[in-house]
Formats: C-alpha cells, structure tokens, sequence
C-alpha cells in the first residue's frame, strides 16, 4: 500500500469535521511512507485489542480469505484488512481515535454474523451497526431543558429552530463529533447534501470544559458502553446535513436552512 500522496493532498485538514480524527493524524508522522505500517505502529503504542483481546493491526485487503465476512475477520484476528484508498485511511483515523466503540461496533456485528449461521441475510442490528461504522456523526449535547428542545427540534426536522434560531448553542451547548469513515471521505469534496445518521449522547456540565483529549476519551468510553448495553436500531439515528452545522459552511442565513431539498421537512408516520 502507498501513502496516498495525491489523495491525501485533497484532504483539508483545516476543516472542522476533521477535528476529531486530526490527532490521529497527526500523530501518524507520515513521511512519504505506506499508510498501513504507520497505522501499526501507532495502534501498538495505543495497545488497540479488539473485543477478543487481540491486537488489532491493519493488513493488505488480500489477508481477508474469500467467503469470510470482513468483520467475522476483524473479530476472529484482529486484522483490519486496508486497502490503499482514502475510504481505508480514514477507517484506520478513526479505530484510533475511537477504539472502545469501534471495539463494540465489531463485537455486535460478529455476533450478528454467528448468530446468522453462516446466513447472508442481513438483520436490523448488523445493518445500524454498518450505518453507524460509515456514517455516523455524534452530537454530544448539554443534558439541559435547552440541549433537550434542540434534539426534540432537531429529531422532527425544523432545521430553522434547531440550526439557525439556535445556532449560539452549538459550540457551548452541542458539539458535532465525526465517527463514520465513508462521511469522512464524502467530505474531502464537501455537498451541501452530505447527511450524516446522528446519535444523541447528552453530557454533563462538566464534559464541555474538558480537553479536546478528555472529551474525545469521555465519548469513546460513553458511547462504547451504551452500545454494549443497549445494542443499535435504525431507530437510533436521526438525520442532519452536516454543512447545516453552525460555523462549519459559509453564508448560513435563515434562506440556506430553508433549502427543502437538503433540509427536508419530517415524514407523515
């Protein structure tokens, strides 16, 4: 596998979806080498295991034996089987920026997997946990009366109230976190379409004067442990276009939220 040069040129670090995972980046220290070996080396100095208490590294996408699902695999080895493109890249960023719920996401999806027996079929469960794994965002709001009316706003679709009436919230009261791989890479060519599946995590006081560090240890940990013990639905997600996030696209007057072909107004039951 090569670095990627040309496409990890295309990638604007600058950007604020990035914040989450720029760390890892960072800490990568890439000098013009293959992506993977940085990766392991780096998740060895993490210690990443995955939910077996096996290492992970990640390894050519030729290491995956034909007929085993990829996260079987991952579960049985602790192998992520890379492939040299930016959708891999940004899968690596993020098992080192979230590993905890990474972890889990595996752990439920081989469960998923064992308990079809080999079946291909799909159920509900592996299909939010793949949904979750590509493109997921989590916005980690005040647990307040306030942060509560903006996820009920936020949940039935008035984009007005939520993003633009509401928009000193986001920074102080709410904060978008990027977890889904396949929502980062979309974004290296940013659409005012781009819709991310949003899960609700409320916070304490105290987590908004934490660290960048802090916060993004607190959500690993918290998020981790409402998958093991609530397990994921579809149900689970709400939808958000991202660049409608306050502060993150320019020229965002009340007419950009207005926009029902990107901002669409809720569903009949």
């Amino acid at each position: 596998m090569s670095a990627l040069p040309s496409e990890l040129a295309q990638i604007d670090w600058a950007r604020p979806w990035y914040d989450a995972v720029r760390p890892a980046w960072e800490a990568l220290r890439l000098e013009g080498e293959e992506f993977a070996g940085a990766f392991n080396r780096h998740a060895a100095l993490l210690a990443l295991r995955n939910h077996r208490d096996l290492p992970i590294s990640f390894v050519p996408q030729e290491s995956l034996p034909e007929g085993t699902a990829y996260e079987e695999f991952i579960s049985a080895t602790g192998k992520v089987p890379t492939r040299d493109n930016l959708h891999d890249f940004f899968n690596g960023l993020v098992w080192q920026t979230f590993p905890l719920i990474k972890r889990e996401l595996n752990a439920l999806q081989a469960a998923q997997i064992a308990a079809a027996g080999g079946n291909k079929a799909r159920g509900p469960a592996r299909d939010a946990a793949t949904i979750f794994d590509e493109n997921a965002a989590l916005l980690v709001v005040r647990a307040s009366s306030e942060g509560r009316a903006l996820v009920d706003e936020l949940r039935a679709h008035c984009w007005d109230a939520a993003l633009f009436e509401k928009r000193a919230m986001f920074g102080p009261d709410a904060q978008l976190w990027l977890f889904g791989h396949a929502l980062m890479e979309k974004l290296v060519a940013p659409r005012k379409a781009i819709t991310a599946h949003v899960r609700i995590v409320f916070a304490p006081d105290a987590w908004f004067s934490f660290d960048a560090a802090g916060q993004r240890a607190w959500i690993d940990d918290t998020v981790a442990q409402l998958l093991r013990a609530e397990g994921l639905t579809t149900s689970s997600f709400t939808p958000l276009p991202v660049l409608g996030v306050p502060g993150w696209w320019p020229e965002q007057d009340q007419a950009f939220y207005l926009d029902t072909t990107v901002f669409r107004p809720k569903r009949a039951a």
